[in-house]
């Protein structure tokens, strides 16, 4: 049942419906918010996302990723929504392996046989998309084998148009509709999602970072067979290892905990602040870690892009806040697509400034991990009350950001995130190549209005003489302009008249009627002329001076 199309589209918005209508009915039963309510709204949330796990593990495909995709979206469902789907894993019930045969049997347009020696026909991995086996080329090369999943395609399709369904009940029926773009976060879910079908968008980021780090000894990435790849097949080296948060491993091989974290640390910190992809999925299958203390990082399906711009807008708004000048702040976030349409200025200025504020005075005496959850909290909290609307680069950003402090603290509890990031956030200041330092910028925009206050003073002083000069004429201009309307009207009815003298002397055959109306009228087209032409040069005078007044 969950390949038919009405199925998968009543289910989802069955499901949608329902908690609409539960959120509705705890509204108008509730109607004092005291500590117990909130207690009971939270367990409504939480139960409802658990429901919705529990159906995207029974249906799989979109369901799955769209679920992962929400529990990064702070800025769109509360904490105990979030907290719950965090928890919601990739891993589904296998296909029967004639399926994956088939698969690669029509991507490589010939046998199994012709390409592969031998194959397990067990899958290691089965998620949503793709399924991975272990086999062996011809040659004895061992590869992990990954193949896109028994008619995902057609099941990811199916749920993209539930989805714009449910989309629209939120638009009509939820707050959403106002507070967020939807149409624009839809467009996204589809584009990503869509990029994660593709498996040679997948080969392209693989063979990406494998190229941006080929210089780093304590990193590998694993080799992909190009020619055996295609847009649903992927054929890759073997990775040896175990997972990164295996500690007993570690303490068995000698390696220091310590020294691994600070090396995956800055493997990710440096895909996060500057130009480029970033590795958007780094939990703990994922990254493998080997006996000479050597990092694997696996799996390029996901991946966000962090671009020239970003960077140079992040920059502005950290110059923002050490220089106090919130409507830099405004700019970059404008710049980013983070504010929405409807945001209101003043306050997000206020809320930031007075958020700053307070972490300053507080970050002495508070412990570091108590202050982070108190940023992370308060960062939910506003992202809630003003129109913000993370783009998705972005949201995958935070995700693969509180998934990696996740697995460092796995890894090394007792790591100084301040201590470790401070040289890097340094060198990241600095620009590109050591120019354009960021404390180069404080220091110019400190010392322009010192170096600009002679200036400013004498144009002060002039300008007030020049606007007493301008308010003193501003009568008489305005004076004159009546002056040229009043003549101006009363030519063009003298001209009425003698054009009507004129014709009345043609109809009658009179020459001095005729003689009377041309000279009249002319003698009145001239003087409207003049009158028109003295005006416009008034007017232009005008303008001309104010320009430099």
């Amino acid at each position: 049942m969950k390949y038919n199309t009405f199925y998968r589209i009543f289910s989802i918005v069955f499901m949608t419906i329902k908690f609409l209508l539960q959120i509705y009915s705890f509204h108008f039963i509730h109607r004092v918010w005291d500590r117990e309510t909130s207690k009971k709204w939270e367990r409504l949330l939480a139960g409802q996302a658990r429901e919705y796990r529990k159906k995207a593990l029974e249906l799989g495909g979109l369901l799955i990723k769209f679920g992962q995709f929400l529990s990064t979206r702070a800025d769109l469902l509360p904490a105990a929504f979030i907290k719950e789907l965090q928890g919601l894993t990739d891993q589904v019930k296998s296909v029967p392996f004639r399926y994956s045969r088939e698969i690669m049997e029509e991507e490589w347009q010939t046998d199994l046989e012709d390409h592969l020696a031998d194959i397990d026909r067990q899958p290691i991995a089965s998620a949503s998309i793709g399924e991975v086996y272990k086999a062996r080329l011809h040659d004895g090369t061992t590869v992990a084998v990954k193949v896109r999943r028994h008619r995902v395609e057609e099941v990811f399709h199916k749920d993209f148009r539930a989805l714009r369904i449910v989309f629209w009940l939120l638009s009509r029926f939820t707050v959403y509709g106002e507070k967020a773009d939807l149409q624009k976060l839809y467009k996204e879910i589809v584009s990503v999602m869509s990029q994660e079908l593709d498996f040679e968008q997948e080969l392209k980021y693989a063979n990406y970072f494998k190229s941006r780090y080929k210089d780093n000894e304590y990193i590998h990435i694993p080799e992909y067979f190009d020619e055996l790849c295609t847009a649903r097949v992927l054929v890759m080296e073997w990775a040896e290892g175990v997972k990164i948060d295996n500690l007993s491993f570690m303490q068995e091989n000698g390696i220091e905990r310590k020294q691994v974290a600070k090396r995956l640390f800055d493997f990710y910190v440096d895909q996060f602040i500057n130009p480029g992809f970033f590795h958007a999925d780094p939990h703990v299958g994922n990254i493998l870690i080997r006996r000479d203390g050597t990092l694997v990082i696996l799996d390029y399906g996901m991946a966000g892009e962090i671009r020239k711009e970003d960077t140079k807008q992040l920059r502005n708004i950290v110059q923002g806040v050490i220089l106090d000048d919130y409507d830099r702040v405004i700019r970059a976030l404008l710049e980013m697509d983070f504010l929405l349409e409807n945001y209101d200025t003043e306050k997000i200025k206020k809320l930031l400034k007075k958020t700053m504020d307070l972490y300053q005075e507080e970050a002495g005496q508070r412990m570091q991990s108590e202050l982070m959850e108190q940023v992370m909290e308060d960062l939910q909290v506003f992202v809630k009350e003003q129109p913000i609307q993370l783009p998705a680069d972005y949201a995958f950003l935070g995700r693969a950001a509180s998934i990696l402090l996740g697995v460092l603290l796995s890894i090394y509890p007792e790591m100084d995130v301040v201590k470790w990031a401070r040289p890097v956030v340094k060198q990241w200041a600095s620009g590109e190549n050591g120019k354009g330092s960021i404390y180069t910028e404080v220091l110019k925009e400190s010392t322009r209005p010192l170096l600009s206050l002679p200036r400013e003073l004498i144009d002060w002083m002039n300008d007030g003489e020049r606007d007493r000069e301008w308010e003193k004429n501003k009568q008489r201009y305005k004076f004159m302009h009546q002056y040229y309307l009043f003549y101006a009207i009363i030519c063009f009815f003298l001209l009425t008249v003698g054009a009507a003298v004129l014709t009345a002397g043609w109809f009658l055959d009179s020459q001095l009627l005729l003689k009377s109306g041309a000279f009249s009228g002319g003698l009145f087209l001239i003087l409207l002329a003049a009158l028109a032409r003295k005006h416009y040069k008034m007017i232009h005078s005008l303008k001309h001076k104010r320009r430099f007044w």
